[in-house]
Protein backbone atom coordinates (compact mmCIF):
# COMPACT_ATOMS: atom_id res chain seq x y z
CA UNK A 1 0.00 0.00 0.00
CA UNK A 2 1.17 3.27 -0.71
CA UNK A 3 2.07 6.05 1.70
CA UNK A 4 -0.66 8.09 0.04
CA UNK A 5 -2.94 5.61 0.34
CA UNK A 6 -2.44 5.22 4.16
CA UNK A 7 -2.84 9.10 4.63
CA UNK A 8 -6.14 9.18 2.82
CA UNK A 9 -7.29 6.01 5.20
CA UNK A 10 -5.77 7.50 8.22
CA UNK A 11 -7.71 10.96 7.87
CA UNK A 12 -11.07 9.15 7.14
CA UNK A 13 -10.67 7.18 9.96
CA UNK A 14 -9.65 10.67 11.89
CA UNK A 15 -12.95 11.60 10.26
CA UNK A 16 -15.54 9.08 11.65
CA UNK A 17 -13.80 9.20 15.21
CA UNK A 18 -14.86 13.04 15.60
CA UNK A 19 -18.85 11.96 14.03
CA UNK A 20 -18.60 9.37 16.79
CA UNK A 21 -17.19 11.55 19.68
CA UNK A 22 -19.53 14.34 18.42
CA UNK A 23 -22.52 11.80 18.49
CA UNK A 24 -21.36 10.40 22.41
CA UNK A 25 -20.85 14.08 23.61
CA UNK A 26 -24.47 15.41 22.36
CA UNK A 27 -25.80 12.05 24.05
CA UNK A 28 -24.26 12.67 27.14
CA UNK A 29 -25.42 16.48 27.19
CA UNK A 30 -28.76 14.98 26.67
CA UNK A 31 -28.34 11.99 28.70
CA UNK A 32 -30.42 13.36 31.68
CA UNK A 33 -33.01 15.44 29.23
CA UNK A 34 -35.02 13.09 27.24
CA UNK A 35 -36.88 16.34 25.57
CA UNK A 36 -36.03 17.06 21.91
CA UNK A 37 -33.32 18.74 21.48
CA UNK A 38 -35.84 21.47 19.28
CA UNK A 39 -37.96 21.73 22.08
CA UNK A 40 -35.14 22.09 24.87
CA UNK A 41 -33.39 24.79 23.20
CA UNK A 42 -36.62 27.17 22.94
CA UNK A 43 -37.33 26.55 26.55
CA UNK A 44 -33.87 27.68 27.41
CA UNK A 45 -34.64 31.13 25.26
CA UNK A 46 -38.24 31.47 27.07
CA UNK A 47 -36.59 31.16 30.60
CA UNK A 48 -33.84 33.92 29.45
CA UNK A 49 -37.21 36.07 28.55
CA UNK A 50 -38.77 35.77 31.78
CA UNK A 51 -37.77 36.07 35.42
CA UNK A 52 -39.63 35.85 38.58
CA UNK A 53 -41.05 38.67 40.35
CA UNK A 54 -39.65 39.78 43.91
CA UNK A 55 -40.93 36.55 46.18
CA UNK A 56 -41.35 33.92 43.41
CA UNK A 57 -39.28 31.46 42.78
CA UNK A 58 -40.96 29.54 39.82
CA UNK A 59 -37.47 29.04 38.03
CA UNK A 60 -35.81 27.16 41.02
CA UNK A 61 -36.08 24.18 39.27
CA UNK A 62 -35.04 25.45 35.77
CA UNK A 63 -32.12 23.77 35.87
CA UNK A 64 -31.11 22.63 32.22
CA UNK A 65 -28.51 20.46 33.31
CA UNK A 66 -31.27 18.16 34.42
CA UNK A 67 -34.30 16.96 32.47
CA UNK A 68 -36.90 19.72 31.48
CA UNK A 69 -39.42 17.40 31.50
CA UNK A 70 -39.71 17.86 35.38
CA UNK A 71 -39.45 21.57 35.53
CA UNK A 72 -41.99 23.42 37.17
CA UNK A 73 -44.70 23.84 34.49
CA UNK A 74 -43.01 21.78 31.79
CA UNK A 75 -45.34 19.04 30.68
CA UNK A 76 -43.86 16.27 28.13
CA UNK A 77 -45.76 13.58 26.27
CA UNK A 78 -42.88 11.54 25.32
CA UNK A 79 -39.47 13.82 24.18
CA UNK A 80 -42.04 16.73 23.29
CA UNK A 81 -43.27 19.66 25.22
CA UNK A 82 -47.41 19.35 25.51
CA UNK A 83 -48.08 21.76 28.58
CA UNK A 84 -45.87 25.26 29.14
CA UNK A 85 -47.44 26.61 32.37
CA UNK A 86 -45.48 29.53 33.32
CA UNK A 87 -45.81 30.96 37.08
CA UNK A 88 -47.11 29.61 40.65
CA UNK A 89 -50.38 29.52 40.09
CA UNK A 90 -51.37 29.65 43.57
CA UNK A 91 -53.63 33.07 44.43
CA UNK A 92 -51.76 36.05 45.56
CA UNK A 93 -48.02 34.73 43.86
CA UNK A 94 -46.01 37.75 42.37
CA UNK A 95 -45.95 35.94 38.87
CA UNK A 96 -43.50 37.14 35.91
CA UNK A 97 -41.72 39.62 34.64
CA UNK A 98 -40.42 40.32 31.65
CA UNK A 99 -40.92 39.52 27.58
CA UNK A 100 -42.13 35.77 25.59
CA UNK A 101 -39.40 34.71 23.33
CA UNK A 102 -40.48 34.29 19.96
CA UNK A 103 -39.08 31.01 20.48
CA UNK A 104 -42.32 29.45 21.71
CA UNK A 105 -43.68 28.90 18.00
CA UNK A 106 -40.51 26.05 18.22
CA UNK A 107 -42.77 23.96 20.19
CA UNK A 108 -44.91 22.25 17.87
CA UNK A 109 -46.47 19.64 20.12
CA UNK A 110 -47.80 22.55 22.60
CA UNK A 111 -51.19 22.15 22.77
CA UNK A 112 -51.61 24.56 26.18
CA UNK A 113 -49.98 27.72 27.41
CA UNK A 114 -50.61 29.77 29.93
CA UNK A 115 -48.66 32.50 32.40
CA UNK A 116 -50.32 33.37 35.73
CA UNK A 117 -50.83 36.85 36.17
CA UNK A 118 -48.00 39.02 36.78
CA UNK A 119 -45.76 42.04 34.65
CA UNK A 120 -45.36 40.40 31.30
CA UNK A 121 -45.63 42.73 28.73
CA UNK A 122 -45.00 43.61 25.09
CA UNK A 123 -46.59 41.77 21.85
CA UNK A 124 -47.34 38.52 21.49
CA UNK A 125 -44.74 36.78 19.12
CA UNK A 126 -46.25 36.26 15.87
CA UNK A 127 -45.06 32.48 15.80
CA UNK A 128 -47.56 31.65 18.88
CA UNK A 129 -50.11 31.55 16.16
CA UNK A 130 -48.32 28.96 13.98
CA UNK A 131 -48.97 26.55 16.77
CA UNK A 132 -51.15 24.03 15.00
CA UNK A 133 -52.09 21.78 17.86
CA UNK A 134 -52.89 24.67 20.48
CA UNK A 135 -56.01 24.26 22.53
CA UNK A 136 -55.80 26.36 25.58
CA UNK A 137 -54.15 29.91 25.41
CA UNK A 138 -54.48 31.81 28.73
CA UNK A 139 -52.25 34.62 29.50
CA UNK A 140 -54.49 36.99 31.95
CA UNK A 141 -53.82 40.39 34.14
CA UNK A 142 -50.62 40.44 32.47
CA UNK A 143 -49.33 44.02 30.11
CA UNK A 144 -49.31 42.69 27.31
CA UNK A 145 -49.81 45.09 24.39
CA UNK A 146 -49.96 45.46 20.93
CA UNK A 147 -52.69 43.98 18.31
CA UNK A 148 -53.92 40.55 17.56
CA UNK A 149 -52.49 39.30 14.60
CA UNK A 150 -54.60 38.50 11.60
CA UNK A 151 -53.33 34.56 11.48
CA UNK A 152 -55.42 34.36 14.82
CA UNK A 153 -57.28 31.96 12.64
CA UNK A 154 -54.58 29.46 11.60
CA UNK A 155 -54.84 28.18 15.14
CA UNK A 156 -57.74 25.61 14.21
CA UNK A 157 -57.87 23.39 17.11
CA UNK A 158 -58.28 26.63 19.87
CA UNK A 159 -61.05 26.02 21.93
CA UNK A 160 -60.06 28.60 25.11
CA UNK A 161 -58.39 32.50 24.29
CA UNK A 162 -58.51 34.47 27.52
CA UNK A 163 -55.97 37.55 27.17
CA UNK A 164 -58.23 39.55 29.29
CA UNK A 165 -56.51 42.60 31.66
CA UNK A 166 -53.87 43.72 29.54
CA UNK A 167 -53.58 46.03 27.44
CA UNK A 168 -54.42 44.99 23.56
CA UNK A 169 -55.59 47.29 20.74
CA UNK A 170 -56.53 47.25 17.39
CA UNK A 171 -59.46 45.15 15.87
CA UNK A 172 -60.60 41.52 16.70
CA UNK A 173 -59.09 39.77 14.11
CA UNK A 174 -62.51 38.19 11.62
CA UNK A 175 -60.14 35.20 11.43
CA UNK A 176 -61.56 34.23 14.87
CA UNK A 177 -64.75 33.35 13.57
CA UNK A 178 -63.11 30.36 11.66
CA UNK A 179 -62.56 28.16 14.55
CA UNK A 180 -64.71 25.88 14.64
CA UNK A 181 -63.50 24.04 17.79
CA UNK A 182 -63.50 28.00 19.78
CA UNK A 183 -65.43 27.39 23.20
CA UNK A 184 -63.75 30.41 25.34
CA UNK A 185 -63.87 33.67 23.95
CA UNK A 186 -62.42 36.20 27.02
CA UNK A 187 -61.02 39.71 25.84
CA UNK A 188 -62.31 41.51 28.39
CA UNK A 189 -60.46 44.69 30.11
CA UNK A 190 -58.23 45.83 26.76
CA UNK A 191 -58.50 48.59 24.30
CA UNK A 192 -59.66 46.70 21.30
CA UNK A 193 -61.63 48.54 18.68
CA UNK A 194 -63.61 48.13 15.80
CA UNK A 195 -66.85 46.02 15.92
CA UNK A 196 -67.89 42.23 17.40
CA UNK A 197 -66.70 39.47 14.90
CA UNK A 198 -69.17 36.96 13.33
CA UNK A 199 -68.94 33.52 15.35
CA UNK A 200 -70.86 31.28 13.65
CA UNK A 201 -70.35 27.91 14.60
CA UNK A 202 -72.12 26.50 17.71
CA UNK A 203 -68.99 25.57 19.77
CA UNK A 204 -68.72 28.99 21.43
CA UNK A 205 -70.12 29.13 24.76
CA UNK A 206 -68.50 31.97 26.19
CA UNK A 207 -68.09 35.64 24.78
CA UNK A 208 -66.83 37.93 27.11
CA UNK A 209 -66.13 41.44 25.57
CA UNK A 210 -66.50 44.35 28.22
CA UNK A 211 -64.34 47.19 28.94
CA UNK A 212 -63.52 47.57 25.53
CA UNK A 213 -63.57 50.16 22.98
CA UNK A 214 -65.72 48.26 20.68
CA UNK A 215 -68.08 50.15 18.32
CA UNK A 216 -71.14 49.47 15.84
CA UNK A 217 -73.98 47.41 15.63
CA UNK A 218 -74.40 43.56 15.85
CA UNK A 219 -75.51 41.43 13.27
CA UNK A 220 -78.65 39.49 14.12
CA UNK A 221 -76.71 36.34 13.21
CA UNK A 222 -73.37 36.87 14.67
CA UNK A 223 -73.17 34.79 17.41
CA UNK A 224 -74.34 31.22 18.17
CA UNK A 225 -77.61 29.55 19.96
CA UNK A 226 -74.88 27.55 21.74
CA UNK A 227 -73.73 30.78 24.38
CA UNK A 228 -74.22 30.48 27.33
CA UNK A 229 -72.15 33.60 28.34
CA UNK A 230 -72.25 36.78 26.56
CA UNK A 231 -70.86 40.09 28.30
CA UNK A 232 -70.16 43.24 25.78
CA UNK A 233 -70.77 45.89 28.62
CA UNK A 234 -68.85 48.65 28.88
CA UNK A 235 -68.37 49.18 24.97
CA UNK A 236 -69.80 52.01 22.46
CA UNK A 237 -71.94 49.31 20.96
CA UNK A 238 -75.13 50.48 19.57
CA UNK A 239 -78.18 49.51 17.25
CA UNK A 240 -81.08 47.10 17.59
CA UNK A 241 -80.74 43.55 19.10
CA UNK A 242 -84.33 42.22 19.05
CA UNK A 243 -83.44 39.74 16.27
CA UNK A 244 -79.81 39.08 18.50
CA UNK A 245 -81.30 37.98 21.41
CA UNK A 246 -84.37 36.04 20.51
CA UNK A 247 -81.94 33.01 19.45
CA UNK A 248 -79.42 33.17 22.48
CA UNK A 249 -81.69 30.67 24.33
CA UNK A 250 -79.62 28.84 26.08
CA UNK A 251 -77.94 32.27 28.15
CA UNK A 252 -77.25 31.87 31.94
CA UNK A 253 -75.78 35.22 32.03
CA UNK A 254 -76.12 38.69 29.93
CA UNK A 255 -74.72 41.98 30.03
CA UNK A 256 -75.48 44.50 27.37
CA UNK A 257 -74.89 47.23 30.13
CA UNK A 258 -73.08 50.43 29.37
CA UNK A 259 -73.93 50.69 25.77
CA UNK A 260 -75.85 52.71 23.59
CA UNK A 261 -78.33 49.88 22.17
CA UNK A 262 -81.35 50.85 20.95
CA UNK A 263 -85.11 49.61 20.45
CA UNK A 264 -87.13 47.05 22.13
CA UNK A 265 -85.93 43.93 23.98
CA UNK A 266 -87.57 40.02 23.32
CA UNK A 267 -90.36 39.29 25.57
CA UNK A 268 -89.08 35.23 25.73
CA UNK A 269 -85.44 36.67 27.09
CA UNK A 270 -87.46 36.51 30.96
CA UNK A 271 -88.05 32.99 30.41
CA UNK A 272 -84.11 31.82 29.57
CA UNK A 273 -82.36 30.12 32.15
CA UNK A 274 -80.51 33.60 32.87
CA UNK A 275 -79.01 34.44 36.95
CA UNK A 276 -78.09 37.42 36.29
CA UNK A 277 -79.64 39.97 33.03
CA UNK A 278 -77.80 43.34 33.00
CA UNK A 279 -79.40 45.86 30.48
CA UNK A 280 -78.71 49.04 32.32
CA UNK A 281 -78.03 52.18 30.44
CA UNK A 282 -78.62 52.04 26.90
CA UNK A 283 -81.41 53.55 25.24
CA UNK A 284 -83.89 50.23 25.14
CA UNK A 285 -87.72 51.33 24.92
CA UNK A 286 -91.06 49.66 24.81
CA UNK A 287 -93.04 48.23 27.71
CA UNK A 288 -91.83 45.21 28.98
CA UNK A 289 -94.25 41.97 29.46
CA UNK A 290 -92.78 38.87 30.76
CA UNK A 291 -95.88 35.73 29.97
CA UNK A 292 -94.86 33.67 33.39
CA UNK A 293 -93.37 34.69 36.40
CA UNK A 294 -89.54 35.97 36.12
CA UNK A 295 -87.12 33.41 37.79
CA UNK A 296 -83.94 35.68 37.11
CA UNK A 297 -82.93 36.40 40.29
CA UNK A 298 -81.10 39.77 39.17
CA UNK A 299 -82.82 42.01 36.64
CA UNK A 300 -81.38 45.45 36.04
CA UNK A 301 -83.17 47.15 33.41
CA UNK A 302 -82.80 50.96 34.63
CA UNK A 303 -81.28 54.21 32.75
CA UNK A 304 -83.39 53.04 29.72
CA UNK A 305 -86.68 54.42 28.16
CA UNK A 306 -88.67 51.35 29.02
CA UNK A 307 -92.07 52.49 29.12
CA UNK A 308 -96.01 51.14 30.07
CA UNK A 309 -96.58 49.43 33.32
CA UNK A 310 -94.81 47.68 36.04
CA UNK A 311 -94.87 43.98 35.56
CA UNK A 312 -96.40 41.54 38.16
CA UNK A 313 -94.36 39.12 36.93
CA UNK A 314 -91.49 40.54 38.58
CA UNK A 315 -92.69 39.82 41.76
CA UNK A 316 -90.16 36.73 42.25
CA UNK A 317 -87.27 38.52 41.43
CA UNK A 318 -84.76 38.91 44.15
CA UNK A 319 -83.22 41.75 43.07
CA UNK A 320 -85.08 44.08 40.66
CA UNK A 321 -83.80 47.62 39.25
CA UNK A 322 -86.60 49.38 37.10
CA UNK A 323 -85.39 53.11 38.04
CA UNK A 324 -84.88 55.76 36.00
CA UNK A 325 -86.81 54.89 33.08
CA UNK A 326 -90.55 55.94 31.78
CA UNK A 327 -92.62 53.48 33.73
CA UNK A 328 -96.37 54.34 34.62
CA UNK A 329 -99.54 53.37 36.63
CA UNK A 330 -99.23 51.86 39.83
CA UNK A 331 -96.36 49.30 41.84
CA UNK A 332 -98.33 45.80 41.89
CA UNK A 333 -99.40 44.52 45.20
CA UNK A 334 -97.33 41.00 44.52
CA UNK A 335 -94.41 43.60 44.89
CA UNK A 336 -95.29 44.86 48.12
CA UNK A 337 -96.46 41.81 49.53
CA UNK A 338 -93.21 40.33 48.63
CA UNK A 339 -90.98 42.96 49.91
CA UNK A 340 -92.57 43.30 52.94
CA UNK A 341 -92.05 39.27 53.31
CA UNK A 342 -88.12 39.90 52.59
CA UNK A 343 -88.66 37.68 49.08
CA UNK A 344 -87.17 40.86 46.79
CA UNK A 345 -83.66 42.31 48.64
CA UNK A 346 -83.71 45.25 46.21
CA UNK A 347 -87.01 47.36 44.58
CA UNK A 348 -85.35 50.64 42.96
CA UNK A 349 -88.03 52.01 41.26
CA UNK A 350 -87.34 55.65 41.29
CA UNK A 351 -87.34 58.49 38.47
CA UNK A 352 -90.12 57.05 36.60
CA UNK A 353 -93.89 58.20 36.27
CA UNK A 354 -95.47 55.81 39.04
CA UNK A 355 -98.78 56.82 40.07
CA UNK A 356 -99.10 55.02 42.93
CA UNK A 357 -98.57 52.20 45.68
CA UNK A 358 -100.45 50.44 48.35
CA UNK A 359 -98.65 50.24 51.58
CA UNK A 360 -98.99 51.23 55.08
CA UNK A 361 -97.28 54.27 55.78
CA UNK A 362 -96.10 52.24 59.59
CA UNK A 363 -95.33 49.36 57.34
CA UNK A 364 -91.40 48.32 58.33
CA UNK A 365 -89.31 47.06 55.42
CA UNK A 366 -87.15 44.12 56.22
CA UNK A 367 -83.44 45.27 57.16
CA UNK A 368 -82.35 43.32 54.62
CA UNK A 369 -84.27 44.64 52.07
CA UNK A 370 -84.18 48.22 49.89
CA UNK A 371 -86.81 50.26 48.69
CA UNK A 372 -86.80 53.36 46.56
CA UNK A 373 -90.25 55.10 45.25
CA UNK A 374 -88.89 58.73 44.96
CA UNK A 375 -89.16 61.04 41.69
CA UNK A 376 -92.79 60.08 40.41
CA UNK A 377 -95.78 61.13 40.01
CA UNK A 378 -96.92 60.37 43.79
CA UNK A 379 -96.02 61.50 47.12
CA UNK A 380 -94.07 58.18 48.63
CA UNK A 381 -96.29 57.26 51.46
CA UNK A 382 -93.62 55.88 53.09
CA UNK A 383 -89.90 57.35 53.99
CA UNK A 384 -87.22 54.67 52.98
CA UNK A 385 -83.08 55.53 52.15
CA UNK A 386 -82.20 55.77 48.59
CA UNK A 387 -79.54 56.18 46.48
CA UNK A 388 -77.67 59.30 46.18
CA UNK A 389 -78.29 59.16 43.10
CA UNK A 390 -81.57 59.30 43.57
CA UNK A 391 -81.30 62.85 44.49
CA UNK A 392 -83.61 64.69 47.42
CA UNK A 393 -86.34 65.57 45.23
CA UNK A 394 -89.49 63.48 46.23
CA UNK A 395 -91.62 63.75 43.61
CA UNK A 396 -91.77 64.91 40.30
CA UNK A 397 -92.86 68.31 39.21
CA UNK A 398 -96.82 68.35 38.80
CA UNK A 399 -96.54 69.59 34.79
CA UNK A 400 -94.35 66.98 33.93
CA UNK A 401 -97.24 63.92 35.25
CA UNK A 402 -100.13 65.75 33.52
CA UNK A 403 -100.38 63.23 30.65
CA UNK A 404 -99.18 59.90 32.94
CA UNK A 405 -102.53 60.31 35.18
CA UNK A 406 -104.77 60.78 32.21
Amino acid sequence: MSEEKKQRDLRMRMRSYVVILLCLVQCCWFSDAIVDPIDFLALQSIRKGLEDLPGSNFFASWDFTADPCNFAGVFCDSDKVVALNLGDPRAGSPGLVGRIDPAIGKLSALTEFTIVPGRVFGALPESLFQLKNLRFLAISRNFIAGTLPANLGELRSLRTLDLSYNQLTGEIPRSIGTITELSNVILCHNRLTGSVPMFPFRSLNRLDLKHNNLTGPLIPDSLPPSLNYLSLSWNRLNGPVFRLLSRLDQLNYLDLSMNQFTGTIPTQIFSFPIVNLQLQRNLFTGPIQPVDQVAIPTVDLSYNRFSGPVSAMFSSVQNLYLNNNRFTGEVPNSLVDRLLAANIQTLYLQHNFLTGIEINPTAEIPLSSSLCLQYNCMVPPIQTPCPEKAGKQKTRPTEQCGEWRG
